[in-house]
């Protein structure tokens, strides 16, 4: 089985040259996902710098299995992986009936939802995109143990300590 340094490699050399919609280099927000993921251990850190791997490459599941990557990890990363068909807020609701996708998503969620990355948008997209992840987090916190949002929102973003504080 791969380790997480390996994974890392993975990650990095599969979003070679992608960015994101602010131009930074793509594997920044991965990395950034799995760091607000350390705390629950090896698997979810993996998942963390994996989850956009099979929809924003031409990675796939049994490849991700094939290359060593631990079974339980690629099965996070499927479950956090758009579908065909689904509206996000289907794909939500989906997620949330795996509990540790749903920490995943709630780290991906945050990092996306940084002010300094929304200041570098168009207003336009950056409202719409808001609503977009706070919608989400209206599904997703609810299915999440508290502390361990709090866990995830103080390293990715401790902006929205304050929500969470309304929230809950």
């Amino acid at each position: 089985m791969k380790s997480v340094r390996e994974v890392e490699t993975l990650a990095h050399d599969a979003h070679a040259g992608q960015v994101d919609k602010t131009g930074v280099p793509y594997i920044e927000h991965v990395r950034a996902v799995a760091a607000g993921l350390a705390p629950f251990g090896e698997e979810l850190v993996m998942a963390g710098l994996l989850h956009d791997v099979i929809e924003d490459t031409d990675w796939t599941a049994g490849r991700l299995r094939a290359a060593g990557v631990p079974p339980r990890v690629v099965r996070i990363v499927e479950a956090v992986t758009n579908e065909a068909g689904l509206t996000h807020a289907e794909k939500i609701r989906r997620i949330t009936g795996d509990a540790q996708a749903t920490l995943v998503k709630i780290a991906d969620n945050a990092h996306n939802s940084r002010p300094e990355r929304a200041a570098r948008l168009p207003q336009e997209q950056r409202d719409r995109l808001a609503a977009k992840y706070r919608a989400a987090r209206d599904v997703l916190w609810p299915a999440a143990n508290r502390d361990d949002i709090e866990g995830i929102v103080r390293i990715v973003n401790p902006s929205l300590l304050m929500e969470l504080d309304e929230h809950h």
